[in-house]
């Protein structure tokens, strides 16, 4: 607490004009205004009564103003950055997922893991807004992980072609290419392809394309077009094989040929979807 003292006030005290000798034993008051810095203080000043014989006396005063002043409450611990703390559990998911072969070398244990450091990165970053993020799509996407590889087929969760080192199928990289102009949404696989002995295996990427289109907020539901095939290494030179999108009356139950996905997380780098089947995939910009 601090104490702002003023400097000393004279105040003149005279008896009035109206007073009578014998009135000398009674008092008067009179109010006097002091001017201080900032503020007007009145101060009633309490004097006998003067005869009219009364000599008129100079009498110092003075006057004390004390402000009190609060110290402000000391600041609190500094908490770590949003920001710091989005980019610790950006790593601590992808620690989770490093050496998983994209999900196909994941057990049970692995899975769980995964799914916890996703959950803390979505609950951090907070829900995803498409109608302002929209542009953070575009590009080209790596999948690192995905839960539903675990089951050891290239549909995931859903029936597809069995992958592994004594299969006739390996999974290569995957990516997704997004724009956001065109509403393009390619699905992009590189494939190995066992051949009898004494034939190399051929390699393939194939690309399933899809147009998508935002449902909500971070909602996207995406539907297939066709597949295009095309051979690479010692067999790039030949043309690629496409394969029309199956009319819909002809599909089977299990292959409607749309498919829809909410974005949990995303920024510039790293994008994490979960998917029909609660499938969960982590993406990062190629």
């Amino acid at each position: 607490m601090a104490s702002l003292s003023l400097l000393p006030t004279f105040v003149s005290l005279s008896p009035p004009p109206s007073l009578s000798p014998s009135s000398s034993s009674s008092s008067s008051s009179s109010s006097v205004t002091c001017l201080s810095p900032g503020r007007i203080h009145t101060v009633t000043v309490h004097s006998p009564r003067w005869s009219r014989s009364a000599k008129r006396s100079l009498v110092p005063r003075s006057t004390l103003d004390e402000v009190s002043v609060i110290d402000p409450p000391p600041p609190p611990p500094p908490s770590e950055p949003k920001s710091e703390l989005i980019e610790s559990l950006k790593l601590k998911l992808l620690s989770a997922v490093s050496g998983l072969n994209r999900g196909l070398a994941a057990t049970e244990d692995d899975l769980r893991k995964a799914d916890a450091a996703a959950k803390e990165l979505e609950d951090a970053g907070g829900l995803v807004d498409l109608s302002t993020e929209l542009d953070k799509l575009q590009g080209r996407w790596k999948l690192i992980y995905s839960s539903a590889f675990s089951s050891r087929t290239l549909g995931g969760s859903r029936p597809g072609l069995p992958t592994g080192r004594l299969l006739p199928v390996t999974l290569g990289q995957v990516f997704q290419r997004i724009d956001i102009l065109s509403k393009d949404f390619d699905n992009i696989a590189e494939l190995e392809l066992g051949a009898p002995w004494p034939l190399p295996p051929v390699e393939v990427t194939a690309t399933l394309a899809h147009k998508f289109e935002v449902i909500g907020s971070a909602k996207i539901k995406i539907t297939f077009e066709k597949t295009t095939v095309k051979t690479t290494g010692n067999l790039s030179q030949l043309p690629p094989l496409e394969l029309p999108r199956i009319p819909d009356a002809l599909r089977p139950p299990s292959n409607p040929g749309s498919g829809e996905f909410e974005v949990t997380y995303l920024d510039t780098d790293i994008r994490v979807t979960r998917g029909d089947k609660d499938e969960l995939r982590v993406f990062v910009i190629s």
